[in-house]
């Protein structure tokens, strides 16, 4: 009898351990889709207006799946994702009070072979609507275009989230469509998290 529940937890675990070893292992990051909120502050920028702009930024963008990628012979990885971004922005310090517009860009990021962390960049742009008083120095208009430049790290917390923090370059004006055309060129941080499909 003791010689039977010994063979049959060893089948048991056995089983068990086969079970295990036919689990697929964790699809990486970058093999689906991702849904991306960061949020920052930004800061003007140069002499392109008379008003020290601050903006509260949030943005939410959705990443594609690896549209392109080389993998390096220490097994780290650069790749091109595809993406998408509603953008938010509070205005304060000028005559304008918010911003609201789309961009798209890709998104170029460099993994480590462990998929855990990735330095990202990525240059893109879009339109917008944003709340022109006519005032002197400020946006002579509601329409706008937008376009923008963007580097940071992120760093894989679980199964499907990670962190983000970067350095964001952001300029709005409406592209000469008036005269003259003051535009904001921003410039600061922002920190956000992601979730993985």
């Amino acid at each position: 009898m003791h010689h039977f529940l010994l063979r049959i937890a060893l089948l048991s675990s056995g089983l068990g351990l086969a079970a295990r070893a036919a689990e697929p292992a964790p699809a990486p990051p970058w093999a689906s889709s991702a849904v991306n909120m960061e949020s920052g502050i930004l800061w003007q920028n140069g002499s392109s207006s008379p008003f020290a702009y601050r903006l509260l930024v949030t943005q939410l963008s959705w990443r594609s799946g690896v549209f392109v990628s080389h993998v390096f012979s220490g097994g780290s990885r650069i790749l091109i994702r595809h993406r998408l971004t509603l953008i938010a922005d509070v205005m304060q310090n000028g005559p304008e009070n918010h911003f609201f517009g789309f961009s798209g860009s890709p998104s170029v990021e460099w993994w480590n072979p462990a998929g855990t962390r990735s330095w990202y960049t990525g240059g893109g742009g879009g339109f917008g609507w944003v709340d022109s008083s006519g005032v002197k120095g400020g946006q002579p208009q509601d329409l706008t275009l937008n376009w923008f430049i963007r580097g940071g790290i992120e760093r894989v917390t679980t199964k499907n989230n990670s962190w983000t923090a970067g350095i964001l370059y952001q300029h709005i004006s409406n592209g000469g469509m008036t005269k003259p055309h003051p535009g904001m060129n921003t410039v600061g941080f922002t920190l956000g998290y992601s979730w993985a499909r």
